[in-house]
């Protein structure tokens, strides 16, 4: 993959990696629309993986191998994925190490403003726990 990651470089694509609500099959993949898939990856163990309840925030600062998957995406998609990962204000994007020594970009929120929320220990946006918000009775 560290050969496909450079040529997606040079050709003018940029290397996001996703964690959460943009991963194949989650209600945001949309987003990724044309965008080339590269693989799963996982990062360097040095985050934490915030439960915001609808979607996750990527942490740095922590212990945690995060697990994800890798776009080679367009310009445009990055302006777009901006605008609604609300960046710089809610999430800031920047470079993230892949395991293997490999980067890519990916959206971070800052640890301040992801105080109180639950981690996810396993690093990995599926294995959240569900919870309802309905109660039934007998």
């Amino acid at each position: 993959m560290q050969k496909g990651l450079e040529g997606e470089r040079r050709s003018g694509r940029h290397v996001l990696f996703v964690y959460g609500s943009l991963l194949a099959g989650e209600a945001n993949h949309a987003m990724l629309t044309g965008a080339r898939f590269l693989g799963d990856a996982t990062t360097a163990p040095a985050f934490e993986l915030a439960d915001l309840g609808p979607y996750p925030a990527l942490v740095r600062g922590g212990a945690t191998a995060v697990a994800g998957e890798l776009y080679a995406v367009t310009a445009e998609h990055l302006r777009r994925l901006d605008a609604f990962e609300g960046h710089p204000h809610l999430y800031q994007r920047g470079g993230v190490q892949i395991e293997g020594g490999r980067s890519a970009q990916s959206y971070f929120m800052d640890p301040v403003r992801a105080q109180g929320y639950p981690r996810i220990a396993s690093g990995r946006w599926r294995d959240r726990a569900v919870i309802s918000r309905w109660s039934y009775s007998t």
